[in-house]
């Protein structure tokens, strides 16, 4: 009986010899941690009923609810009010209206063009001077079409029908402030 006592202490204590021999190297048969096998399991687990959600029961899948999705903002942005020039002067003499477009053209136009609409790499949006029309149609027309020649990217497919209307009223709004910048102006002055 001790005999069978200490093969069963053995057993456990020391891993279990293959008899694999690789240069030297023993290979052991060793039982796998707890913790790696759960993890093994549980992303088994996981995956079927990944798979029978999306794949097998009557569920819209997420491909289909992002083509849902870009449908609505497409409908969105075609159901979009026309802009006018008087349209964006009266948004452009809207304090709480401002207020958005401001951040919204900080983190989208500041680096070309200024935190200010100074100008950077792109003109001067606060002068006389202007490339592409002083209107606030054609200043419009420019934000959500952009200028790829120059590139300035159109706006309009990035943003929305909304924000580019905002930030095309705080560039009227910014019109006439006069305030230098490092490039030399540049367009027809008007």
């Amino acid at each position: 009986m001790s005999d069978a006592g200490s093969d069963s202490k053995t057993d456990s204590a020391e891993p279990l010899d293959t008899g694999h021999d690789y240069d030297g190297i023993h290979e052991l048969d060793n039982r796998l941690p707890n913790w790696w096998l759960a993890t093994l399991f549980g992303a088994i687990f996981f995956a079927v009923g990944y798979w029978f959600y999306y794949h097998q029961f009557e569920n819209r899948g997420l491909l289909a609810s992002l083509h849902e999705d870009e449908a609505e903002v497409a409908k969105k942005m075609a159901a979009g009010a026309p802009i006018t020039d008087e349209l964006l002067v009266k948004l452009a003499h809207e304090p709480s209206s401002m207020t958005r477009a401001k951040e919204l053209f900080t983190t989208t136009c500041a680096t070309c063009h200024g935190t200010e609409g100074e100008g950077k790499i792109g003109p001067n949006l606060t002068d006389d001077f202007w490339l592409h029309g002083d209107k606030p149609s054609e200043v419009y027309k420019t934000v959500s079409g952009g200028v790829p020649s120059k590139g300035m990217p159109a706006w309009e497919p990035a943003l929305g029908h909304e924000k580019a209307t905002l930030l095309s009223a705080y560039v009227v709004s910014l019109h006439g402030k006069h305030l230098p910048g490092p490039r030399p102006p540049e367009g027809e002055k008007r």
